[in-house]
């Protein structure tokens, strides 16, 4: 039996990660799209989740900030995070804070054009 913890991944082993990375991507994009979606103009930051679906969707982004913007949706999405978003009020301020802390790092990428569809997007539900 060969220790395989140091051998390098095989060339199938790489795809399979590659579609597993994408699957997740795709569910972690559509989820936020639909919470978002949701919960709409009774969200304040609603508008700024859905800028930052379209900035990920928008090919012209660099891939770094993707990943930084997936890990703060992905964050939104995720049904048990540091404080329950069922309790009023304070249901979203941590996510309001992830979110915030991220959207600072790549606030230039984030173009007009991602905010007017998210608008559009808004308004639409």
């Amino acid at each position: 039996m060969t220790d395989r913890l140091h051998e390098p991944f095989t060339a199938e082993e790489m795809e399979a990660m590659r579609r597993a990375g994408r699957t997740d991507e795709e569910r972690t994009l559509d989820g936020a799209f639909e919470k978002a979606r949701a919960v709409g103009k009774r969200l304040p930051f609603a508008e700024d989740v859905l800028a930052a679906y379209y900035c990920v969707r928008d090919p012209a982004t660099p891939r770094q900030v993707k990943w930084i913007l997936l890990g703060a949706l992905a964050y939104f999405v995720l049904p048990t995070d540091m404080i329950p978003d069922f309790l009023p009020l304070v249901g979203f301020t941590d996510d309001i804070a992830v979110l915030t802390a991220a959207f600072g790092a790549v606030a230039t990428s984030i173009r007009p054009e991602h905010r007017e569809d998210a608008r559009r997007t808004i308004d639409e539900a």
